[in-house]
Order: structure tokens, then sequence, then C-alpha cells
């Protein structure tokens, strides 16, 4: 296959992309999530001088304080507690922070407990209950240091008063299944929650709490990251309703869940609390990393790889199949050209219509790699910067125009098994996965499209 390129006439690449390409790829997406390590960012961005913690723009006499306890849960949240607690001068006395199977560290002081995502489980729950109750007997002379991260909603699992653990994990795997994008899954969890909307913010009040967040969601909204446990909550019961109405679950939601939203509905139960409400006083938040420290990273590493570099300014959101095509379509574009990466961010959702198992940049990089079939040279990268995806132990897939072929090879069809939302079992089989392990922060997904240099006619 050969076609007419800038400087002359030039052989194409091989349909698979190269282990070189691959590994250079490979690097700009560890970079990104480097980047994005909270650890570093709390130690270039906490610190105690003269007595005081400086914390970006907040400052605390810690004089003032007879306790400082650290709380919080999410995927990064164990490492920002190991952070915290080497601050140099600040002594943290103890606290409970709850993290993601897997996804622990060694902390001196702070106990972690693991807990399951996404589908909460009795062991977030009560270790979330006994966060409540530490809160609660917080007093003015207490600073409250909050780490949250991604994961934190399902991870501060305590249901409200008449609603089981199972009614409300039923209800988020529900919504989770038919699309709901964070903020809608959020605004349900929250009007479910002992916890989130600001509760705990109000538990703790009149303690000082300073939150030390990395932000998973499109705009770094404090009400939306682990579902805003110290944040005032926009959202309301009728909000929350309209969701389920919205996604047609109404009839196959819990039953004492649609009671509840209902009830709060109609003004039997309390709101969540608003910006009014006098427990934020003493709360303030810093984001410590997000996605635009990761794709300025990853911008940069493309650079030094070698790559004429596209940054697209728009987060992506919307249905992970729907732009995985989009994307290669651009793969087709760039198919014989100078080397090129183009590089997005956001978060994409899936509606899950069949019984297999992917996650969101697994099922991108599949409809990517069907639309890439048999172009040359040209591959599509879409990773979570958590290093899971979904429910799988991959942070996700690098794809090429052979990725297709080489799953039919094992005796599988591709296009069959997207409609089965089964993306990790056919990337598994044509080699594509990429595996990282826990990577310690949490912001959003990163997806690339690149190509490599045809090579020159002799």
């Amino acid at each position: 296959m050969r076609r007419e390129a800038r400087g002359g006439c030039r052989d194409l690449p091989p349909v698979a992309i190269s282990v070189d390409l691959r590994g250079r790829v490979r690097r700009i997406a560890e970079e990104a999530a480097v980047a994005a390590d909270p650890a570093p960012a709390i130690r270039r961005l906490v610190r105690v001088e003269d007595g005081t913690l400086v914390a970006g723009d907040c400052r605390y006499e810690l004089r003032r304080f007879k306790e400082i306890t650290v709380v919080g849960a999410g995927k990064a949240s164990a490492r920002m507690v190991a952070a915290v607690e080497q601050v140099p001068g600040l002594e943290v006395g103890g606290g409970l922070v709850v993290v993601k199977d897997g996804h622990g560290e060694a902390t001196r002081r702070v106990e972690i407990v693991e807990g399951a995502h996404p589908k909460p489980d009795e062991r977030g729950a009560e270790a979330t209950r006994r966060l409540h109750a530490a809160l609660r007997r917080a007093g003015k002379e207490e600073l409250i240091i909050a780490v949250l991260s991604g994961g934190g909603s399902a991870l501060l699992p305590a249901p409200a008063e008449g609603i089981t653990l199972a009614e409300l994990g039923a209800t988020t795997e529900l919504l989770m299944r038919a699309g709901a994008d964070i903020k809608q899954l959020n605004s349900v969890r929250k009007h479910l929650s002992l916890v989130q909307g600001g509760q705990l913010a109000q538990a703790a009040a009149p303690a000082t709490v300073l939150v030390l967040a990395v932000s998973d969601v499109l705009g770094n909204p404090l009400d939306v990251i682990a579902s805003g446990p110290f944040a005032p909550d926009p959202t309301t019961f009728a909000q929350a309703l309209a969701v389920l109405e919205g996604f047609e679950l109404l009839e196959t939601a819990p039953a004492a869940v649609v009671a509840r939203l209902r009830a709060g509905e109609d003004g039997e139960i309390d709101e969540t609390p608003g910006p009014d409400d006098p427990a934020f006083g003493g709360v303030r938040h810093l984001i410590v990393a997000d996605l635009a420290v990761a794709l300025a990273a990853a911008e940069r590493q493309a650079t030094r790889e070698g790559f004429d570099v596209r940054m697209e300014p728009a987060a992506i959101e919307g249905e992970a199949r729907d732009f995985g095509r989009q994307l290669g379509g651009m793969g087709w574009e760039l198919a014989g050209d100078r080397p090129r990466a183009v590089i997005f961010g956001g978060e994409t959702t899936v509606t899950v219509r069949g019984s297999g198992r992917g996650g969101r940049c697994q099922e991108m990089a599949l409809a990517a790699a069907i639309a890439l079939r048999g172009v040359p040279g040209v591959g599509v990268m879409a990773f979570g910067t958590d290093g899971t995806d979904g429910p799988t132990d991959a942070a996700g897939a690098m794809v090429d125009g052979g990725t297709v072929e080489r799953g039919e090879a094992a005796g599988l069809d591709a296009e069959a098994m997207l409609e089965e939302n089964d993306s990790h079992e056919f990337l598994k089989a044509s080699g594509d996965l990429v595996m990282t392990g826990p990577t310690g922060t949490n912001v959003n997904d990163v997806m690339i499209v690149f190509n490599e240099w045809p090579a020159i006619d002799g």
C-alpha cells in the first residue's frame, strides 16, 4: 500500500504499530499519571512556616488546635495521607481514611481501611459510620484535614435512615448501567446518604476543616468530587428523583429509595445543606491535582517523544463507543502523515446492555479499533489515570489497525463483543490491554491518537 505524502512518495508502515512506538506512547501516559500524583503536589502546596500551616492560600495557626485529625476517602487518599503525615512540623494525631482494595499505603498514625469499589460493601459502610461518629465528637479546637479523591462516593457508603446498603448499591448499579454521568449519579447518592452532600461538614462543625482534593470531575466542582461530603449541595430531592425518572428507573429502583426521594421532594425530609448553612463557615477546599495537570504533562512528553502535538481543549463526555469511533476516524486522517499525537481528556460513560466485562476506556478503544481496521501505522490509546478501568485490572488499551484481526485470530468477533460490552476479553486476546496497577492518583481519562513515520523510499 502506497500513498503520496509530504516530501515525496513514502511507503506506509505496517498495519500493526511497532513496539518502539507503543513504548513511546506508553511513556506519555506514564508521565500524565506521575504529574497528577498527589504526594509531590501536597509536599509542594502544604507546609508549616513559623507555627502556621500554609495550604495554598489557606493559613492556620497551629497553636489554636489541640488536635489534628485526618479523614477521607478515595482511590488516591492513602497516598495523600502519607504525604500529609510527612509534612515537617505537622503533628497528626490520628484519623481514618477509606480506600479501594489494593490502593492502601503505609501510614504512621492514620488508619487505612479498604473497601469495595464501585459497588460499596459493609467494610466501607462500617468505616464510614466510624468516621461520621468521630467527626461528631470533634470540637472547636480540632483541625480536620480531609483527603478526598475519585471513588470516594462508593467508599463512603453510609445509607440514610430507611435505606439499606444493598438498596444503595443496587441503585448505583442501575444508574451506572443506564449510562448516568457522575453528576447525575451523585445527585441521587447524596440524597440517599448520611454523610455526602455536605453532611460531613455538618457533623464536623464547629471544628475547622481543610479539604485536600484530587479532582476526577471535569471543571473541579467541589460538590461532585466524592459526592461533596464537605461542600454545599446545589441539588435537591426533586432533581435526584428526576434523574431516576429520566432513565426510566422509577419502577426498577428499590421501593425504599423511590419512597425516600418522593418524601424529600414533598418536604418531609430535610434537604442536604446548601451554601447558607453555617457548617461551611470553617471549611476550605484546595485542589491539589486535576486533569489539566495530567494533560499538560502528556503534552510535554509527547513533544519530547518527537510528535507534533495537538491538545484538544474541550473535555470529552458522552458515550464511550461513540467517541471511540471518532478517535478511529481521526486515525484515518493521520495515516501516512508526519508523526502527530492528538491528546484528549475527559470522562465518558457506558450504557451497559450486555453481560460482558470492561470499562469506558476499553470500550472506547475497541470501538476505535473497529473503525481503524486495516489502517497502517496509526494507534489509539485510552487509559484511566487511576490504573483501573471499570471492574477490571486494566488501565485501558492501546489499539491499532491490526487489533481486530488479532482478536479474530483467537476466534472472537469484535462487533459482537462490543455490543455485549465485553471489550476486556477481546482486547486481552488481541494483546492490547494496558496494565499499570494502581497509580496513586485519579484525574479522569486521557486519550491519544497517534501515528508512525512512513518509511522513505530507497
